[in-house]
């Protein structure tokens, strides 16, 4: 079962020749963070060679954005006024009640979406609390946004975030289990 090979059609199409000097440098800079040593890593581990171009991607991005922070920090005026301000949150509420209904869908299913159905499910309770706080335009509604923050977005986000890191250890001890079935007796 170990030398089965995932699929490595799709990304890895696009990428520059193996060995080339920028596919050096990612697998350098990949090599920087080593690789999660797992039950699921162990049986079968991911052969593709897109998955360390898209996390040196990923980081540059995630780099690209401190000084745009920045910017946005000191050029962003301190009051704009949105046409489409009650659609914006309209939206994103429909948003988050997607994520919440398909992780309590996965949840009672027992799905192994449960981890990101949640994990998705946090990020927008989190946004949502941030958002509601620094977007209250006067002080009673800030006591509000606080309070909503405090009792219920923030604490079912670190309910989510425990139902991501449930999945993944139960996944985890899946795996286990299956290695240990699978190993050759001797």
């Amino acid at each position: 079962m170990a030398d089965e090979k995932l699929s490595t059609s799709g990304p890895d199409d696009v990428l520059p020749p193996e060995d080339s000097a920028v596919d050096r440098v990612v697998s350098g800079i990949d090599g920087v963070v080593p690789v999660r040593q797992s039950p699921a890593n162990t049986i079968l581990p991911d052969p593709s060679r897109a998955m360390p171009w898209i996390g040196v991607v990923f980081a540059g991005c995630a780099l690209l954005l401190v000084p745009w922070l920045f910017y946005l920090g000191f050029e962003l005026p301190e009051r704009q006024l949105s046409r489409h301000y009650a659609l914006a949150w309209a939206g994103f509420d429909a948003f988050l009640f997607v994520a919440l209904a398909t992780t309590a869908y996965a949840v009672l299913r027992r799905s192994p979406w449960v981890g990101m159905a949640a994990g998705s499910a946090a990020t927008l309770l989190v946004t949502d609390a941030w958002f509601d706080v620094v977007t209250a335009p006067e002080m009673s509604e800030l006591v509000k946004a606080v309070a909503m923050a405090g009792v219920v977005e923030l604490p079912l986000a670190v309910v989510c975030v425990w139902l991501c890191a449930h999945a993944s250890e139960l996944a985890e001890q899946r795996i286990q289990v299956l290695f240990e079935q699978t190993k050759p007796e001797g």
